[in-house]
C-alpha cells in the first residue's frame, strides 16, 4: 500500500511540474495541503518539503527521490515504480492503483485523494508518488 502511494505520489508530482506559476494542492476535503512554485514544493504551512526539477523529485535535503521519464516513474536507484498513461496510474506490476480525472487524483477504490489547480500532470504524478502523505 505504501509503495502504491509512493508511485501515485511520484506520478502526481510529475503531472504538476510544467507550469511556472505557483500551483495549489488540496486534500480530499478541499483544504489546502501545499503548493508548487517553479521548482519547490511546500506543505500547507509554507515549509519546503521537496523540489521537482527536470522531471526529478527531491526531498527537502536535496536527496533524489525519483524521476519520471516519458510515462514511467523510477525510484532513486532506477527501479520502475509505475507508469501513467494519461489517465490511469499503474504500479510496477501493471496493476491500476489510481487515476487522474480533470484536476483530481483518485485511488483504485475511487476515493478522491487530492486535487490541484494550474499544475501540470507530470508534477502531480511526481508529487503523488514521492511527497504525498495521506
Amino acid at each position: 500500500m505504501k509503495k502504491n502511494l509512493q508511485i501515485l505520489g511520484i506520478i502526481a508530482l510529475f503531472l504538476v511540474s510544467f507550469n511556472a506559476q505557483s500551483q495549489q494542492l488540496y486534500n480530499a476535503s478541499g483544504s489546502k495541503m501545499g503548493k508548487i512554485d517553479t521548482k519547490n514544493v511546500y506543505d500547507y504551512k509554507g515549509s519546503t518539503i521537496g523540489k521537482i526539477d527536470n522531471n526529478t523529485a527531491y526531498d527537502a535535503s536535496g536527496n533524489t527521490l525519483g524521476r519520471m521519464d516519458g510515462n514511467t516513474v523510477y525510484d532513486a536507484l532506477g527501479s520502475t515504480l509505475g507508469r501513467f498513461d494519461g489517465k490511469t496510474i499503474y504500479d510496477a506490476s501493471g496493476n491500476s492503483i489510481g487515476k487522474l480525472e480533470g484536476k483530481e487524483v483518485y485511488n483504485s477504490a475511487g476515493y478522491k485523494l487530492l486535487s490541484f489547480d494550474e499544475v501540470s500532470n507530470e508534477k502531480v504524478i511526481l508529487y503523488y508518488f514521492f511527497l504525498f502523505k495521506q
